[in-house]
């Protein structure tokens, strides 16, 4: 069987550092826990890391950690999503890992 698929998409209000932290502490929080993971990052220098359509595909669900409007949320169409701040992103990505996860 092949291993979970989490996608998201971080982005704080000044697009800096929190929405890069989000992102490297959720797809640290789903490696551990056996997940494979990509998140793209939405900020002051645009969409970073994008998710390609079969990243989506193959995702099992979405995980949106933003404090701001995130552009392309109709791409997840169909797609489980968790949504949460940027912040619960950076101090607790293991729980919203589990939570997203609870989801499908």
């Amino acid at each position: 069987m092949s291993k979970m698929k989490i996608i998201g998409i971080t982005a704080c209000t000044a697009g800096i550092a929190h929405t890069y932290m989000a992102q490297s502490a959720l797809q640290d929080a789903a490696r551990k826990a056996g997940y494979d993971c990509k998140i793209e990052t939405q900020g002051a220098m645009g969409a970073e890391n994008e998710l390609s359509a079969a990243d989506i595909a193959a995702a099992d669900v979405v995980i949106i950690g933003a404090d701001i409007g995130v552009e392309g949320r109709d791409r997840f169409e169909g797609k489980p999503i968790y949504e949460t701040s940027v912040s619960s992103c950076v101090t607790d990505p293991k729980k919203i890992v589990s939570e997203a996860i609870k989801l499908i």
